[in-house]
């Protein structure tokens, strides 16, 4: 069938019972697509929904089971990177898919050019998603751009299946247990007074990452001009850059590296006044928590990935503001540019809690 956008409600002849979501990806890729998610879950309220995600994605299904029923871990296909491909195996579990026999197909992983592909291969009756122009391997497509913030454009594909948008805003859930340990060990945390400040100082890509140094300047101005109580955050991986970034600094902090699973994350940014991270998940986990932020923009564009809540969020766009190569306009960003940002900001919340400026 030649794809085509059809006008919402009418594009299913029957409520699909089992519905497959495909966005093999990591955290903030997920959580930019939690308002899709609830929009599924509004539409088809009785139907099963299965999120098909790389390995970590198990760990934080349970944050949004609101929202998805089932976590099914992708092997790998020919062409998709993030997963080694054993062809074998790929194959076996395509064939698992199929038998399980899925009504609707989503293909929420990029432009489509190969994930569309394997969203074809899953069996179900109708499939839906966006595709480059000739690309009829799905039911239904939308237009594949590179422009538009993401969380809108995902909600442009459920829009098409009829699902009415229950809002923009991230969110995810946290026991009373992860709330506890990210009491704990915030009550490590060096100095007695000021703002309590998250720095997330790690990236996958290092392009999206500004210098340690440069992280470790801004966190020994924060606790110099406004006695900042200062926290590093992090994973296992990111350790290295985190003890780095300790080793500078003239001041304290307590660096949590490696010491947060999601939840505990979640619990621990959701009781900073600031963080300061990197265009990364945690920059999405802060606007999940409504947590104030500034986040640090690179070769990415802010008007793609940044929060969309800019009176929370403050996005830094080092490309826009430096010009030259985007590759490299992270690392060129001042401290002062970032340091002045959150004198603004951290002003305003003082300003807000009637305490003297």
């Amino acid at each position: 069938m030649t794809p085509h956008t059809l006008p919402a409600p009418a594009v299913l002849d029957a409520e699909p019972q089992r519905i497959a979501i495909f966005r093999a990806l990591f955290l903030g890729d997920l959580l930019m697509s939690v308002p899709a998610f609830r929009a599924l879950r509004c539409r088809f309220p009785q139907a099963e929904i299965t999120l098909i995600g790389l390995p970590w994605a198990r760990g934080f299904v349970p944050h949004i089971s609101h929202y998805i029923d089932r976590f099914v871990e992708f092997p790998g296909y020919p062409g998709i990177p993030e997963v080694e491909v054993v062809p074998e195996r790929t194959e076996r579990w395509l064939a698992e898919q199929q038998a399980y026999g899925y009504d609707l197909a989503l293909q929420m992983h990029g432009n489509g050019s190969i994930t569309n592909e394997v969203v074809s291969r899953l069996g179900s009756r109708v499939t839906a998603g966006f595709a480059r122009q000739g690309d009829e391997r799905l039911t239904y497509s939308l237009p594949a751009s590179d422009t538009g913030h993401e969380i809108l454009q995902w909600l442009t594909l459920t829009d098409l299946l009829g699902a009415p948008r229950q809002g923009t805003h991230l969110d995810l859930t946290v026991t009373p247990e992860q709330k506890r340990e990210a009491d704990a060990l915030l009550a490590q945390t060096p100095g007695s007074w000021g703002p309590l400040i998250g720095m997330h100082v790690g990236s996958k890509a290092a392009n999206r990452r500004w210098p340690p140094e440069k992280f470790a300047a801004l966190g020994d101005a924060l606790a110099e001009r406004h006695g900042a109580r200062l926290v590093l955050t992090g994973s296992e991986g990111e350790r290295e850059l985190t003890e780095r970034v300790a080793r500078i600094m003239r001041y304290p902090v307590l660096d949590l590296a490696g010491q947060t699973g999601i939840g505990e994350l979640a619990a621990v940014l959701a009781r900073l006044d600031l963080l300061v991270t990197n265009d990364t998940g945690a920059s999405h986990m802060a606007a999940a928590t409504r947590t104030r932020s500034v986040v640090l923009f690179g070769p990415e564009p802010p008007e793609r990935f940044a929060p969309l809540d800019r009176e929370l969020h403050r996005p830094i766009d080092s490309s826009k503001l430096l010009g030259g190569d985007r590759e490299t306009a992270l690392h060129r960003l001042p401290v002062e540019t970032v340091l002045s940002m959150c004198d603004e900001v951290l002003s305003r919340l003082l300003a807000a809690s009637g305490m003297e400026v």
